[in-house]
């Protein structure tokens, strides 16, 4: 369980997802496994804020949206190279989590969640309405895919699903990087205990608002990456749904674990899709299977196996604990 959790398991999971298009029995498993790469990017934006900071952010899919429509509109109306309007769907939709996180975050617990439902709404009602910029229900048609870099071209789908797949990589290695620094530590601080951390000296408000942030350009360049994979966007993109497919996937692999968004939304998708033939009444085996893995694994996959690992690691102290104080009793007695 050890090498599964540490770097031999990822460098494991980076194999398997590199062999995956040589075993897939199709195009479209393929073209799925990227779509489910590019959310696993969003996902982990969300973990950021709520798995391991503490805030429930319900607007997370609108960010995704902002993200993909500023890729879209940036290359269909105005002529913008891709790679330029995929840098700037991060920033922008970074930019505008700056401004609805300084509002946001001054409010606390179920109070944000409600806030942040309602900027989710006023998204989607602006991608909706607003057709002289979004082009309303008609949406973004015509999304010109990842363009060529040097002598590298994405035209086919699997040269776009390994673009995905090194661009998936290295956001979580980002993520590992900013999760286990001492600013990860900040952020697992105010989730513990605002009231603790900030008699600690640490500005929960800074530090609320650089994970928003940083949770939101996440959610934007995941956004880009959608746009230019499927080619076509509408404002049901920033629809609460894909919010909470977002939740489920980490409450599913695990909130507040690194690779618990990867497990939990491969998961999600793959039972989903092979649902299908349910059609409407997929949901009714699907809920009750939620259930119980809540039920059982409240820290989900990945958080369930820490847990296990921590336990026997202080099984294991313990023991070599009773064995040094047994030794020392037989010396004594000995002597």
């Amino acid at each position: 369980m050890k090498f599964l959790l540490g770097k031999g398991g990822a460098l494991l999971c980076l194999v398997l997802a590199i062999l995956f298009p040589l075993v897939a029995s199709n195009e479209y498993h393929i073209y799925l496994m990227s779509l489910a790469f590019i959310w696993v990017i969003a996902t982990a934006g969300l973990n950021l804020i709520t798995g391991y900071t503490g805030q429930l952010n319900l607007a997370h899919a609108g960010f995704v949206a902002i993200g993909a429509y500023t890729l879209g509109l940036l290359t269909v109306d105005y002529g913008f190279n891709f790679w330029l309007a995929f840098l700037l769907s991060g920033l922008v939709s970074g930019l505008i989590g700056l401004l609805v996180g300084i509002v946001s975050l001054r409010l606390k617990e179920h109070y944000f969640a409600i806030f942040t439902l309602c900027v989710g709404f006023i998204i989607w009602q602006l991608l909706e309405k607003w057709e002289g910029l979004t082009h309303g229900v008609h949406g973004v048609i015509g999304i010109p895919g990842p363009g060529a870099i040097g002598p590298l071209s994405f035209e086919s789908g699997l040269a776009q699903y390994y673009l995905v797949l090194a661009l998936m990589v290295l956001a979580l290695w980002l993520m590992h990087r900013v999760v286990t620094s001492l600013l990860g530590r900040t952020f697992i601080a105010i989730r513990n205990s605002e009231e603790l951390a900030e008699a600690l000296g640490i500005n929960l408000m800074r530090n609320k608002i650089l994970a928003f942030v940083l949770s939101t350009v996440m959610a934007g360049f995941a956004g880009g990456l959608y746009a230019g994979s499927v080619r076509f966007l509408d404002p049901n993109l920033s629809s609460v749904t894909h919010t909470f497919d977002m939740i489920t996937y980490a409450l599913v692999g695990g909130l507040g674990t690194l690779f618990g968004p990867v497990i939990g939304t491969l998961i999600v998708t793959w039972v989903s899709q092979y649902l299908q033939f349910l059609q409407d009444y997929r949901m009714i085996v699907f809920g009750p299977l939620l259930v119980l893995l809540v039920i059982f694994f409240p820290r989900g996959i990945m958080g369930h196996m820490q847990q296990r690992l921590a336990q026997r690691a202080a099984q294991q102290a313990e023991a070599a604990r009773r064995g040094s104080a047994n030794a020392a009793q037989e010396a004594e007695t000995n002597a």
